[in-house]
């Protein structure tokens, strides 16, 4: 019978659905949406990108989501045993006087994939692929994905990307009107559950009770660390 449930069971609806699309575009072009290719680790990415170069595919515009573990080549960050976000983020405001220098060369990375892409000899890349490219050029492979996630077409990322709203946000995905394909979604009931839990070891609880005992015994709006001294005791 007739399909009823979707836009194509009207012609009116078809019309109004594609004159939003324009409307959401750059001045008449279509809205074109952007495929969301979600796996649960970094490795399934690579094995996902040996295979897109076998299609006819493997010219499309596409980018790899990744963390700075994978992407910072910067030497002082990237053998650091510590967290590599915050050096970043304190690199990049420049708060002890030093700068990084790969990121101020992103768009050597940037534009260089998009030249390739210009001239039909664009390629499916892996993360490795990237990162060797941008110690080559001098340029942050970290930063240089996210650029290209503008003009791609494909963006491959792990499950959290997707499903964690602060990385979601600190990323700035917008999925709203975009396809998105979860491989072995059978994961994503693990995945989805660590991205609303928190760890906190016992050192760090005697640290935050110590810290409650001193703002209760000094009288610092007591009524409201009495019950927050509370919870870490039982804990």
């Amino acid at each position: 019978g007739p399909c009823t449930e979707c836009s194509c069971s009207s012609g009116k609806e078809t019309d109004k659905n594609t004159s939003n699309s324009k409307k959401k575009g750059n001045g008449d072009q279509p809205f074109i949406p952007k495929i969301f290719f979600g796996t649960r680790t970094h490795k399934q990415i690579s094995q996902i990108t040996r295979e897109l170069k076998k299609t006819v595919y493997s010219t499309v515009p596409m980018t790899i989501l990744s963390s700075r573990d994978y992407t910072c080549i910067h030497p002082a960050v990237s053998g650091s045993g510590s967290n590599r976000n915050e050096m970043c983020v304190e690199l990049l405001e420049g708060k002890h006087g030093k700068s990084c220098l790969y990121y101020h060369g992103v768009h050597k990375l940037s534009e260089r994939h998009a030249l390739q892409s210009a001239h039909r000899v664009y390629q499916a890349w892996d993360i490795e692929d990237l990162v060797s490219l941008g110690k080559k050029l001098r340029a942050c492979p970290y930063f240089a994905a996210r650029e290209l996630m503008v003009g791609a077409d494909i963006v491959f990322c792990p499950y959290n990307y997707l499903l964690d709203p602060q990385i979601r946000e600190s990323m700035e995905i917008n999925l709203k009107g975009q396809v998105v394909i979860l491989d072995e979604a059978h994961n994503i009931e693990d995945c989805a559950r660590e991205s609303v839990s928190y760890g906190v070891t016992e050192n760090q609880l005697r640290a935050a009770r110590e810290e409650i005992d001193f703002m209760v015994n000094n009288n610092i709006r007591q009524k409201d660390h009495e019950p927050l001294r509370a919870v870490c005791c039982s804990l």
